[in-house]
């Protein structure tokens, strides 16, 4: 059978492989390869200079690599393919609707700098490309998210803003920071700072509109949930459900339930009208980072991966009405799913290497995105609880992730029994880091 290497590449190959069996000792295999070849390296001597020395070792591990790189070429181009088909056709049609898109590596189509320090959190306007940032800059500010221009920054606090959120008629901004205060702020008035909000003994880390948008929680710092009546500016309730740092307080869609996360590694619903904890969540061995709500959509999703692990009944203010399961996110490097009925943890998501900061729910309610310290976004398949995509989303920590929906025209119907007929929505993902950048993810056109 003839070589496929030529006179010169033999000679080179043959030197590289009695290099390597004098270099790790094989001296009787070096003797017996030598005599083999002879006469052509009868008088062969090892020669640190030479450039056979090592050869072979170099050129292993650089098969290694390549191996690496053409598995991380194959996995990327399987998601462009994936992705792809998920594309709009020309007439509007498609084989799956952009609303059931997600990100991928190449979908970052905007990356903000403008901030000065760590960004914390972005809030997209609810009707408008609009979205707010918040930062340990002192600032806010307000970016045109479709075209990546910084339109406003909103100037008041004077320590670190931790958290923003748009009311859901997107007519006002509520911030809070580090410097005791939430500010409340007018959009449709450039932004004017009409209320500041005082109350709070400790750093503020979450504000957010309770449905209906008369009223504003928010978490803190000295261990407190406060209720604030915008109308009035006053603190209408204060609430004490854990004896440490709640990081952050999310009502439930009705505004019945609140669910938090905190320093002493549980997460609570509490119950607005009473202040009363109706469900504690125990199992995280580190800071609660995160809780949401599991979103009606998503329940079947879940349902299916814990296959309904309930054990005891549950309280008849919850059980009859109000959210199903709970999502926590912490320290621990772990997401964990609840029963808010039992307070039994029903399935635990590892896979990320640092801490995790933020929790989303995919509007199509098959899948959850959890970002963390790993720099990393990752996508889990709620029905099998598989991470299905890891993308390095930021260089540095990713500490916040918003997901929003936009209306940007109307697919015209080819029929009336036409499904795709009416708004075309396309969704649209917000992440911020310490490297003070945010990132907008949208699908590609």
């Amino acid at each position: 059978m003839a070589s496929i290497l030529s006179e010169r590449q033999q000679d080179d190959l043959h030197k590289a492989i009695l290099d390597y069996l004098h270099t790790n000792g094989f001296s009787k295999t070096f003797d017996q390869f030598k005599a083999e070849l002879a006469p052509n390296h009868a008088d062969f001597q090892p020669d640190p200079s030479a450039k056979t020395s090592g050869l072979l070792a170099k050129k292993w591990t650089s098969v290694i690599r390549m191996q690496k790189k053409i598995m991380e070429l194959e996995t990327r181009l399987a998601q462009a393919l994936e992705d792809n088909s998920h594309l709009a056709l020309p007439n509007g049609s498609s084989k799956q609707s952009n609303t059931d898109w997600l990100p991928t590596a190449g979908s970052a189509k905007h990356t903000l700098t403008g901030h000065r320090g760590t960004v914390n959190a972005a809030a997209f306007h609810p009707i408008y490309s609009v979205m707010a940032t918040a930062s340990d800059d002192f600032t806010v500010k307000v970016w045109d998210w479709d075209s990546g221009e910084l339109e406003r920054t909103l100037k008041s606090h004077t320590k670190r803003v931790s958290d923003c959120q748009y009311n859901s008629t997107g007519t006002t901004l509520v911030t809070c920071g580090y410097d005791l205060f939430i500010k409340l702020w007018n959009v449709e008035n450039d932004y004017q700072n009409f209320a500041t909000l005082r109350g709070h003994e400790h750093s503020i880390s979450s504000a957010r509109f309770l449905p209906g948008d008369d009223k504003v929680i928010s978490s803190s710092r000295d261990n407190t949930l406060r209720i604030w009546d915008i109308a009035s500016t006053h603190c209408i309730k204060v609430i004490s459900p854990h004896d440490a740092w709640i990081r952050c307080a999310v009502p439930s869609e009705d505004g019945r339930f609140i669910i938090t996360a905190a320093g002493d590694h549980t997460s609570k619903v509490v119950e607005l009208s009473s202040g009363d904890v109706k469900a504690e969540f125990r199992g995280h061995d580190n800071d609660v980072e995160a809780a949401e709500f599991c979103p009606p959509h998503a329940v079947a999703a879940i349902r299916e991966l814990v296959a309904v692990k309930v054990c005891k009944p549950a309280p008849q203010s919850v059980q009859t009405s109000g959210p199903v399961f709970a999502i926590t996110a912490s320290r621990d490097k772990t997401v964990k799913i609840w029963d808010i009925n039992s307070g039994q943890c029903l399935h635990t998501l590892r896979g990320h290497d640092d801490w995790v900061h933020a929790i989303v729910f995919h509007p199509n309610g098959q899948y959850l995105l959890t970002a963390a310290d790993d720099h990393t976004i990752r996508i889990w398949d709620l029905k099998t609880g598989r991470c299905t995509r890891k993308i390095e989303a930021h260089v540095q920590f990713v500490t916040s992730m918003s997901w929003g929906r936009q209306v940007v025209g109307t697919v015209q119907a080819t029929d009336k029994a036409d499904p795709n007929a009416g708004p075309r929505l396309v969704n649209v993902i917000a992440t911020t880091g310490s490297d003070q950048s945010v990132k907008i993810w949208v699908p590609t056109r």
